[in-house]
This record gives C-alpha cells, sequence and structure tokens, in this order.
C-alpha cells in the first residue's frame, strides 16, 4: 500500500514537467465582510530564491501600484542551491525555503547545497547579508520564526528540526534543540520522501513539521516558553495524504495541502497535540502540494497541472471551493502581498513567476509575469 501511494505521488509530480492544462478561472464567490479595497496597491517589494547549485541567491523585484514586478537587484546568498534526487521543477521538494520576518525587517534564506541558512537585512528593496550560518543538519529545504526564535528544516540524513534564539539581527544555534525525525533516509524517490515545511502554529506554543511520503504524518513538537521542543512529537497519521505543506486560517486551524490525494484538509490542532480533521476538499488538480494564505482565502498549488485552486475560509476551517485558474508550468509555491491585493506564483518548470490581482469574490485575474534569471526548479517566494 504504502510503495502505491509513493508511485501514485511521484506520477503526479512528474507531470509537472509536461502539462500546462488550461483552467476554468475561479468562481465568483462573494467573501462576506470583506471591505472594498482602494484602487491602488501599496508598493513593496517580492523576493525570489533562484536555488542555484553554482550559488544561491535572492533576486528583488519591486511591486508597482498596479500590482506588477519589475526586477531590482540580485543577491547572493554566499551558499548553493541543491537538488534532490528525483525532482524536475521543485528542487527542494518542500514551502517556506525563503522567509521573511516582517517585525524585524529580515529575510531569511536556506542554502541547501551547503547546508547553510543566510540571514539577510531588508531595508526597502535593498538586502545586506548579515550572517551565513550552518543549518544544524544535511540539506535545509525549510525555515519559519516567531519572536526571537527560528527554527530550520534539515531534509536529508532522516531528516531533523533545529532551533536558534535571534540575538539583534544574529542568530545563535541551540544544540540542545535539535530533534532528529527518524524518517527513513533509503525512501525513493528522494524529493517526495524528505519533510516538506516546518511552521509554528499561531500562538507559537508547538512546532509543526510534514513528512510527505515518508510516514505520511504530520508531527507536532510542544515547544517550552523559551521556544525549547518536547523531546518527542506527537505523530498525527495522514495515511496516503502525503502531507506537503501547510499555512493556518484565522481560527488558528491548520490548512494542509496533501500531495497523495490532491486535497487541501483543515485540522484543529488540540494543546495536546493531536489534530482533528475538520474539512477535505479535493482539487480534481494533479500534485496539490503548497499552499499559501491571503486572509480569508487560501491557494494550492498544483505541479502536476500548473494551475492554483482557490478555497475561502473565514477561520471555521469549513472550506468553500472556488474553482481552479491556469498559471505557470510546474506549479510550484505562492505568496500573497501584505495588503491582500496579488497573488504570486512560481512556476518551476520555466522560472516564472505569474501575477494576479486577487479581487474581492477571491477570484484571480493575470496581470503579467516576469522570468527569473537562472531560477528554474527553485523554490522559495516572499513578500514585503
Amino acid at each position: 500500500m504504502k510503495s502505491t501511494i509513493r508511485l501514485a505521488a511521484a506520477a503526479a509530480s512528474a507531470l509537472a514537467t509536461t502539462a500546462l492544462l488550461a483552467t476554468p478561472g475561479l468562481a465568483a464567490t462573494q467573501r462576506p465582510a470583506t471591505p472594498a479595497t482602494p484602487a491602488t496597491r501599496a508598493p513593496g517589494q517580492v523576493f525570489v530564491q533562484t536555488d542555484s547549485t553554482s550559488g544561491n541567491s535572492i533576486v528583488v523585484y519591486n511591486r508597482h501600484h498596479d500590482g506588477t514586478l519589475s526586477e531590482s537587484a540580485e543577491y547572493a546568498t554566499g551558499g548553493l542551491g541543491g537538488i534532490l534526487n528525483g525532482s524536475v521543477v521543485d528542487h527542494l521538494a518542500s514551502q517556506g525555503s525563503l522567509s521573511y520576518d516582517a517585525d524585524h525587517g529580515l529575510l531569511y534564506a536556506v542554502n541547501a547545497g551547503s547546508d547553510t541558512i543566510t540571514v539577510f537585512a531588508v531595508r526597502g528593496g535593498q538586502l545586506f547579508r548579515l550572517q551565513v550560518i550552518g543549518s544544524g543538519g544535511s540539506f535545509p529545504v525549510s525555515v519559519a520564526s516567531r519572536g526571537n526564535v527560528v527554527y530550520v528544516l534539515n531534509a536529508r540524513d532522516g531528516g531533523s528540526v533545529q532551533g536558534f534564539l535571534r540575538v539583534g539581527a544574529a542568530l545563535i544555534r541551540v544544540p540542545s534543540w535539535h530533534r532528529a525525525l527518524g524518517l527513513d533516509a533509503s525512501e525513493t524517490p528522494e524529493f517526495t520522501s524528505t519533510p516538506g515545511q516546518v511552521a509554528f502554529t499561531p500562538d507559537g506554543r508547538q512546532l509543526v513539521v510534514t513528512t510527505k511520503n515518508n510516514g505520511n504524518d504530520i508531527d507536532v513538537f510542544a515547544l517550552s516558553r523559551s521556544g525549547a521542543p518536547a523531546a518527542q512529537p506527537v505523530v498525527n497519521a495522514d495515511p496516503g495524504g502525503v502531507p506537503f505543506a501547510v499555512s493556518f486560517d484565522a481560527g488558528g486551524h491548520l490548512v494542509l495541502a496533501e500531495a497523495g490525494t490532491n486535497s487541501v484538509a483543515t485540522f484543529t490542532v488540540g494543546r495536546d497535540g493531536k489534530l482533528a480533521l475538520v474539512s477535505r476538499s479535493a482539487t480534481g488538480q494533479a500534485a496539490t502540494c503548497w499552499v499559501a494564505r491571503d486572509g480569508s482565502l487560501f491557494y494550492a498549488s498544483n505541479a502536476g497541472s500548473a494551475s492554483v485552486s482557490g478555497y475561502a475560509d473565514f477561520g471555521s476551517g469549513a472550506l468553500q471551493a472556488l474553482g481552479n485558474t491556469a498559471a505557470g508550468a510546474g506549479t510550484v509555491d505562492a505568496v500573497a502581498s501584505p495588503d491582500g491585493r496579488d497573488l504570486y506564483v512560481r512556476g518551476g518548470a520555466t522560472g516564472t513567476v505569474s501575477e494576479f490581482a486577487v479581487q474581492p469574490s477571491g477570484s484571480l485575474t493575470a496581470i503579467g509575469s516576469v522570468t527569473v534569471p537562472g531560477a528554474a526548479g527553485g523554490e522559495g517566494i516572499a513578500a514585503s
């Protein structure tokens, strides 16, 4: 059974190399209690990671009043990108490889090929590299921050999480905050069998890790007030789900992209670390792996169908499907602008970023695209 699930997940992801399917636009289902949005957006930046194996870098794009992007600058991370075996359009096979801490003006990037993470200071459209530090494991793929605590997810050697304390703008690794996930390092294909994301729950009391096909589990570590993880996680089985990427709704429910069933699911997260299913909705697409939040809206990226599936969730965990919209070939991770007006979706096959205006109904209107130099197969996107 497990072998069948693994092969199904791999086949779905492989479709991303050739599929670019035109899909119906998102249905015009109204969002209640959503205020009218202004005619123009507040300008800002979008940061895109190349994950180049010859030298990882962050390409900065200016976000204009109409939501479109223009390239501003490129900054070397001081590390190398990496490629998981079997991957084509998603070399890290993860979500959260680039993370923006808006409260402290810091950008965290993983360098999977050199087992490091880079800390940048963000000053408008300029990045200043402050630190390159070891990830505490092999092949880092996801990073999450909350307050002065940062956790990195390492994908290889059975997977691990490593915690850091932020002191000013610098990270200090805390050796006792390292936890091995104990996954089977021999599972193949590697890109569907490595962990997918690390994330804090909204209250900061728990740390969530997805294992994808290597166990089909969502691991939840309790965190102390200082940020130290419990010795062992609570392991929540998601049989056949291939739990990949997560977000959270306004009510604190876990919103999960399940690659094995091509679904989006929501769960309550108990104080004891146990998950309880609230809702599950099939996208009807292939290789549903990533999910991005935009207020009460969630957009799942389907790598095998070159599409984005929209959902409304007003905090109860109940999912209201809004339909599918065509995006770039090998659709991977995405990010919403801070004002909620725009969605930017990476296309891993060609290294593009598709630009969409988010309508009050939740529907998406294509407004353009950019091609990121040297970023085919790369992942990681953030916005300020």
